[in-house]
């Protein structure tokens, strides 16, 4: 049953999210469209393009993403904080360069200042504009409608162009957040698209990857070949037209509980370059490689999970959880977060998804 989105995220438990949203009728969103013969890779860069513009001006920051054939992933930090600080005219500069005609009614509420209706209509709709900034069903819809619109144009027609509603899920503890980064970042590894972090096309690794390779004076051959690739050129040359937003590095990650995340940019990307060759078919045996993964992988050890239980998690992580993933504590406090705010459930007491899920891969 299709749940009200207030009653799938709250910012008291956690700040950062999952996102999912595929397109109608398993249409190409890019890619090589095998029924018509057409090349829909541009259509990515609208999205990395669409989804920067609107971070910078939302107080939403991007984590991870990965641009797929008919869909894509995005996890989203929700800088609550940030959105508080801002003073009034910061938050009608933001909102109207989205969406100008609003500018109009500002100016109108300005002008009448004097009256104290629409002195107080002015501060509703500014204390509004400030909530839907650091509202990921607005930045979500900000991002789907103006792709939809362009894809329609091209294609010269009209109608749906994304499944449905955005797919949303709460990540509850630094366990969840790293984990289902990486599920993200290895998205096209684990589709067989590619078999390194490299040629991951439209992807936060690769991203990351980028930026290691341009602050480093001696780069070595895989550096130079990604700073040289056809598909990267948007992430390489100075970006033009509208302000966009960086993605956020692991250091400034804040932790879910108060504490911060312990992991860094390099041993991130160290952790994924081991387990995308686990993930390889042709390297040395699946037991030594995971045994590998995880005796020198410091995060893991951090972060208290097993190489196997990691291997199982980045793989399958979509099947084991549903609105929400994280360890068997912090979903129970969830499931008892969302009944206090109203959630009606049919068995409020019985079953949390993902408890069982949540024991075999991180007990």
């Amino acid at each position: 049953m299709t749940r009200a989105r207030y009653q799938q995220v709250s910012l008291q438990d956690t700040p950062y999210y999952h996102c999912i949203s595929r397109c109608v009728r398993r249409a190409y969103l890019c890619g090589d469209d095998p029924v018509t013969g057409k090349n829909f890779d541009h259509r990515k860069q609208w999205l990395v393009s669409r989804i920067k513009t609107l971070a910078a001006q939302f107080s939403i920051d991007i984590c991870a993403y990965a641009i797929m054939s008919n869909h894509y992933h995005l996890v989203l930090f929700v800088n609550e904080q940030q959105a508080g600080e801002w003073d009034d005219a910061e938050v009608v500069k933001r909102w109207t360069a989205l969406f100008p005609r609003n500018a109009a009614l500002i100016a109108t509420l300005q002008k009448n200042k004097s009256s104290k209706a629409a002195s107080r209509r002015l501060q509703q709709q500014i204390s509004l504009w400030r909530e839907r900034l650091m509202d990921i069903s607005w930045f979500m819809r900000c991002v789907n409608e103006t792709v939809a619109r362009q894809a329609n144009r091209e294609d010269q027609c009209s109608g749906r162009f994304w499944e449905g509603r955005f797919k949303s899920q709460a990540l509850l503890d630094e366990k969840a957040l790293v984990t289902c980064m990486a599920y993200v970042d290895l998205n096209p590894i684990r589709a067989g698209i590619t078999d390194s972090l490299e040629n991951s096309d439209f992807t936060s690794i690769q991203e990351r990857l980028i930026h290691h390779a341009k602050a480093v004076k001696k780069r070595s051959y895989r550096q130079h070949r990604l700073l040289s690739r056809r598909t990267t050129k948007h992430l390489v040359g100075r970006q033009s037209g509208a302000k966009q937003a960086k993605l956020l590095l692991l250091s400034e990650m804040g932790g879910i509980a108060e504490k911060a995340l312990p992991t860094t940019q390099r041993s991130y990307i160290d952790l994924l370059e081991r387990t995308c060759k686990a993930l390889h078919p042709e390297e040395s045996s699946t037991h030594r490689v995971t045994d590998t993964l995880g005796e020198k992988s410091r995060l893991l050890n951090d972060l208290g999970i097993s190489s196997a239980s990691w291997l199982k998690s980045v793989t399958t992580f979509h099947r084991h959880y549903s609105v929400a993933a994280g360890s068997e504590s912090s979903l129970v406090l969830f499931h008892e977060s969302r009944i206090k705010s109203g959630v009606s459930l049919k068995h409020s007491r019985k079953w949390i998804r993902g408890v069982n899920s949540s024991r075999l891969l991180y007990a």
